[in-house]
């Protein structure tokens, strides 16, 4: 029971838990025969192709375009630092000098002990080696297959919470100044894969509605954050942002003279510098990667119909034509790719055409028109799909949500099985939290997505939902269901699809939602029937 209090927040971590109490946590490393340092290796080995592939590009040509300055970053007082440690997740790295559990159960002891160090560090215009060595964890699904890890930087908790100072400081002023690109949801505020997401979806809607396709391609970057280049992007960050002083003084120290190490089946490799990236895991390190990347829009901007939205490093380009002009939208979105691949290059990053997807999204008999099922993309041709998983979601073509409400079903029933046995074990109020942990969440996830579906689709995502509360209640199968979802106070599929909307419209009319968000059009859902 104290283990699902205390994981209840998370999936992964509640998951993580239930795989141990059930046995099914395995050894990896003896099943794989992978090692830290071959680990390490690998690593280091795809970023040095990367930048191999790249060295030859002429660098890009960055101008003094900032109109406002961030000189320092202001001291910050005891009240704020303890609500940053207050906030963070628990979660400790092997290089604390103490648990996190610990400093927050001491917190107004610690605190003015904590503040000192963050502003001597913002005053000096530094960040101490010992807070830019990180732990390096290689989290993957498959892992017979070190392609399929990414190396995830495990930091101190006292670094995490100078950068947090700093991002907030950062952000506020990136915010006021409006300086990141509207199409960029990763990482920002009132922001999301939601409305990255409905955003795509809303264009691709209002282009069905008068008849229109569209070409969606589905960019995949290869070791995006671990390939930045740290002189490049400190230019970007003066010249772009207006960063200067103290502040881009402070920059340089964070991204300069890292060093990790990779932690595998319990043995540590041997010490890497590093020469460039910026750390994953850390707090920091995705806002940069965002001001690193903001130019990416005005690439895809100077080819006219061509439209772009970005969540980090996935990038949607998309347009929209009549059927009859499906030749000409797969020539201009070569053509944009190939701008997009250059600037990438310019830059140290890599367009992955290997990993690219594209598809047509459309009213079926619009997209039953289109005469071309290839685009050119690099070096390859990338046929057209079916389906495609974006931001994990996924589209189908004709955009009745179809594939998606295919997915969630796949994985909610898998849970469903997996959580049967564990559920009879425990408290009502335990066994609820597991559930809503797993099921709710992938009903929730980017649902409002799902309004105008077919009823048959909306009744199987409901089975799912009657499902779970039989298993949480005992109910039996032949029992009525609304009383249960109302014991539990739960929402029927429909009405939670409705309020997810009606919320969003409400931050969108209070200024609570992204910028791009009052521009979407309001579009029919005829097509998705």
């Amino acid at each position: 029971m104290n283990i699902v209090a205390q994981d209840g927040r998370s999936s992964a971590s509640l998951w993580k838990s239930l795989s141990t109490i059930l046995g099914k946590d395995r050894n990896i490393t003896g099943a794989t025969g992978h090692s830290t340092n071959g680990f390490a290796s690998f690593f280091k080995r795809k970023v040095d192709d990367i930048r191999a592939d790249t060295a030859a590009v002429p660098p890009p040509v960055i101008t003094n375009a900032a109109t406002s300055s961030l000189s320092s970053f202001r001291p910050v007082t005891d009240t704020e630092v303890r609500r940053i440690i207050m906030s963070s997740p628990t979660k400790s790295c092997s290089l604390d000098p103490w648990p996190t559990f610990l400093l927050r159960e001491y917190v107004d002891l610690l605190t003015p002990y904590v503040t000192s160090m963050v502003n001597v560090s913002l005053r000096q215009g530094r960040l101490p080696d010992s807070q830019k060595h990180a732990i390096v964890s290689p989290p993957g699904l498959d892992t017979a297959d070190m392609a399929n890890f990414r190396p995830v930087s495990n930091l101190t908790f006292l670094s995490k919470i100078v950068e947090r100072v700093v991002a907030q400081q950062l952000n506020g002023y990136l915010a006021e100044h409006d300086l990141l690109p509207r199409c960029q949801s990763a990482y920002r505020r009132f922001h999301g894969t939601e409305t990255a997401m409905l955003r795509v979806l809303s264009d691709a809607l209002a282009a069905a509605d008068v008849r229109q396709v569209t070409l969606l391609g589905l960019l995949d970057m290869s070791a995006a954050f671990d390939c930045v280049d740290q002189s490049t992007l400190l230019q970007r960050l003066n010249r772009n942002f207006g960063v200067t002083g103290l502040a881009l003084q402070w920059m340089t120290s964070f991204l300069t003279d890292r060093t990790q190490q990779v932690a595998y089946g319990g043995t540590l490799s041997k010490l890497q510098r590093l020469i460039c990236g910026v750390p994953q895991g850390s707090v920091l390190g995705p806002l940069l990667f965002n001001m690193y990347t903001a130019d990416i829009s005005k690439v895809v901007e100077s080819h006219g119909l061509c439209r772009l939205h970005q969540y980090a490093d996935d990038c949607q380009v998309y347009l929209s034509v009549p059927a009859t002009e499906a030749v000409t939208a797969v020539d201009r979105l070569s053509q944009c790719v190939a701008d997009l691949s250059i600037w990438l290059s310019s830059s140290r990053l890599r367009l992955n055409p290997w990993k690219t997807l594209v598809i047509w999204l459309g009213g079926k008999h619009q997209v039953a028109k289109v005469p071309v099922d290839s685009v050119s993309i690099l070096p390859t041709t990338v046929s057209t799909v079916e389906s495609a998983r974006a931001l994990g979601v996924v589209l189908d073509s004709q955009l009745t949500m179809s594939a998606q409400v295919n997915s969630v079903c796949r994985s909610a029933y898998y849970q469903l099985r997996q959580l049967r046995p564990v559920v009879r074990s425990l408290s009502a109020d335990a066994a609820r939290t597991i559930v809503q942990a797993f099921i709710s969440s992938l009903l929730d996830y980017c649902n409002s997505l799902m309004y105008g579906v077919a009823d048959g689709l909306m009744q199987r995502l409901q089975a799912v939902q009657n499902a779970a509360a039989r298993l949480v209640t005992g109910t039996r199968r032949r029992d009525h269901i609304t009383p249960v979802l109302r014991q539990l106070h739960w929402l029927p599929v429909r009405q939670r699809v409705n309020f997810k909307l009606a919320v969003l419209v409400f931050k969108a009319l209070h200024g609570l939602a992204p910028c791009y968000r009052p521009s979407m059009s309001v579009v029919k859902n005829s097509d998705r029937h």
